[in-house]
């Protein structure tokens, strides 16, 4: 999602950096022969490396976009959750709610988080998957970011996690494919965030949240648990739990339409 996307850019604290940044600007595939340094002490192979790398340009649409996109943080919550907490997108959340139980029911018991509210977060990312999850190279897209030098370091740190989501053989090169930012599946993980939270919950050896709805709803609500989340204890404004949810997302107005879609879906 896109506003997902932009708080992320804006907030960076929490996020991994290489321990030596590569110098941003400049030749880019300089700027690449130092990436692939950092990416090699951080157990990437050459082979990877060389595949993701090979005729790789900047992208200047990526650049366009995440200069533009910035108006979404003016709106009110009303304005915002017009458009976002719909009947449309409650019905079917109500419906995938009864498909999905046993999972869902198993994932809260592990994990402590409501179903109601990682059923929220599935909808508002990417309408339960079935919005488009973008076709951008993640690769070419962090690169570019990462060249950029606003916040080359986030994104020198997301583009060698993105790198390392290929080593471990979870998802092809080809299909490493997200948004602007780089997010990646049906809850729009950054690569970090994939590496970091990302669990195999079909136990097919692999975390994939492009696909598999089990490994999507399970790293999302082990996103939440890793940081915090108090199980049984209710997560409205002002709550510990709705701080935890800054994890997930740093807007306010994000994380209370997060609050209310769950609320909607968990209505009779």
């Amino acid at each position: 999602m896109i506003f997902r996307a932009l708080t992320v850019l804006l907030f960076t604290g929490a996020m991994a950096l290489p321990a030596q940044a590569a110098q941003c600007g400049g030749n880019f595939n300089t700027f690449l022969s130092s990436i692939a340094r950092e990416a090699q002490a951080a157990g990437v192979s050459r082979a990877v490396i060389d595949q993701a790398f090979a005729g790789l340009t900047p992208d200047q649409a990526v650049l366009d976009f995440d200069r533009r996109q910035r108006g979404t943080f003016r709106m009110s919550l009303e304005e915002y959750s017009r458009t976002r907490v719909i009947p449309a997108r409650i019905k079917r959340a109500k419906n995938l709610m009864q498909r999905h139980a046993q999972l869902l029911q198993r994932i809260e018991r592990q994990f402590g988080v409501p179903k109601e509210l990682i059923m929220a977060i599935w909808t508002l990312e990417s309408d339960n998957g079935t919005a488009d999850l973008g076709k951008r190279s993640v690769v070419r897209s962090l690169a570019t970011l990462a060249h950029d030098c606003r916040r080359t370091e986030l994104f020198q740190g997301e583009l060698i996690a993105a790198l390392q989501i290929v080593q471990r053989g979870d998802v092809p090169l080809q299909e490493l494919v997200g948004a602007y930012a780089g997010e990646l599946g049906q809850t729009q993980f950054l690569p970090s965030s994939y590496i970091k939270y990302g669990v195999d919950y079909d136990g097919n050896g692999k975390v994939d949240l492009r696909k598999s709805i089990p490994d999507v709803l399970a790293s999302t609500a082990n996103l939440l648990k890793v940081n915090g989340w108090r199980a049984g204890e209710p997560y409205g404004e002002g709550t510990q739990n709705f701080q935890v949810m800054r994890e997930w997302n740093r807007s306010e107005l994000y994380r209370k339409t997060m609050v209310m879609m769950a609320e909607r879906i968990a209505a009779p």
